[in-house]
């Protein structure tokens, strides 16, 4: 009996560990091009606009399409949590309704009261639909800007890098 059980535990293979890496790039608000800078800038601003009478937790987005164009949201927050809308997804809606091709090239994301140098990232749902902006202008990466008032700014090249092993609309194809 004792041989079938070593028999049996030669052939059982050990899983391989998988290891996904992120990276950014942290400059200080001075470092970037004036465009970044401006962008930012807005994003902050928006924030201090955003409607956040419950969590007073304030966020602010501003994205530039490729033709340059702005545009800012803010969150928008309702006695019905699930009723409220980030930053991001303000933004990114807002933009999309009003030229549904248009490409974002960048996203600023400020959350004013925050300080030091880990700035805020997108939370899940807006992780998703960054994601699914970029598959919407066929895989053209949303760089992401990540701000703190008087800190360290994250850069990441691509939104997709915040949600690895996403789930896309290729999971719904027959």
């Amino acid at each position: 009996m004792g041989r079938s059980d070593v028999l049996f535990a030669s052939f059982v293979q050990m899983p391989t560990p998988t290891t996904i890496t992120f990276s950014y790039t942290a400059y200080a608000w001075n470092e970037l091009p004036a465009a970044d800078q401006a962008l930012l800038k807005d994003a902050h601003a928006a924030a201090l606009r955003a409607y956040a009478r419950y969590s007073k937790f304030m966020v602010g987005a501003a994205l530039r399409t490729t033709a340059g164009k702005v545009v800012t949201g803010n969150n928008q927050e309702n006695a019905s949590f699930p009723a409220g809308i980030c930053a991001e997804r303000t933004a990114l809606h807002a933009a999309m309704s009003m030229e549904p091709d248009a490409i974002v090239e960048t996203m600023a994301i400020v959350v004013p009261s925050v300080t030091g140098d880990r700035p805020v990232s997108p939370c899940g749902i807006c992780r998703q639909a960054l994601l699914e902006q970029e598959v919407r202008q066929d895989r053209k990466p949303i760089r992401l800007l990540m701000g703190t008032p008087d800190g360290t700014v994250h850069e990441l090249k691509s939104a997709g890098a915040l949600l690895p092993l996403s789930f896309d609309g290729s999971f719904l194809e027959g």
